[in-house]
């Protein structure tokens, strides 16, 4: 025989569990709806373009460098001082090297004179297979050049040698102006093909 009440003890139940089973989803849902990439192994997380995997962008870590060569013009003005410097680490050699074109053609650091002309600025930089380098750089490396046969070997040399000494995989390099091969820069050094590491043009220290 049912007892009078007994479906509401039942109903009673069922809305607390409800109620508890809401309440759950509120809690937890926010962690799933975190996108998991396609190997399923972790959450994503944005990553600051540049970094290292896992520095997330806001971290307060800082950016992970490498220390490098670069080339600046020497006090006599007919040779190329090395600079160590930090730069940007990159995961990939392609990367990598474009940060250090970037950074060599970027002002100099202080106390030191930079072998590029003013606003040249790098358009894009490919390797290949047989460790050549393909540097495409903005015009005004021509335009602004200030002239002179010795002046241009250390303009083209200092984007060289950046490649080639701190990149031991990249062999030579081809220094290609607003997208085009070019016979040269201002009339004297032969860029029609890769050019492989000058350090004669290299200050030699004490």
């Amino acid at each position: 025989m049912t007892r009078p009440g007994y479906p509401w003890r039942y109903l009673a139940l069922g809305t607390l569990t409800a109620a508890l089973g809401l309440w759950l989803v509120t809690l937890w849902l926010p962690g799933w709806l975190v996108t998991t990439p396609a190997t399923g192994d972790s959450p994503s997380r944005s990553v600051v373009p540049g970094t290292p995997a896992g520095v997330a962008e806001g971290s307060g870590a800082e950016a992970r460098h490498i220390s490098a060569t670069l080339f600046y013009v020497a006090a006599s003005g007919d040779a190329l001082i090395p600079v160590e410097q930090n730069v940007a680490y990159a995961a990939s050699p392609t990367d990598q090297a474009r940060r250090l074109v970037e950074r060599q053609l970027g002002p100099a650091p202080a106390g030191h004179v930079s072998a590029i002309p003013a606003g040249a600025v790098l358009r894009g930089l490919y390797l290949t297979g047989r460790g050549e380098a393909y540097v495409d750089v903005s015009p005004e490396i021509m335009t602004g050049h200030p002239g002179g046969s010795q002046y241009e070997f250390l303009t083209v040399y200092a984007i060289v040698n950046a490649l080639t000494v701190n990149i031991p995989d990249i062999t030579a390099v081809q220094v290609l102006v607003d997208g085009r091969e070019v016979d040269t820069l201002v009339g004297h050094l032969d860029l029609r093909q890769p050019l492989r590491r000058g350090l004669r043009w290299v200050q030699r220290t004490p």
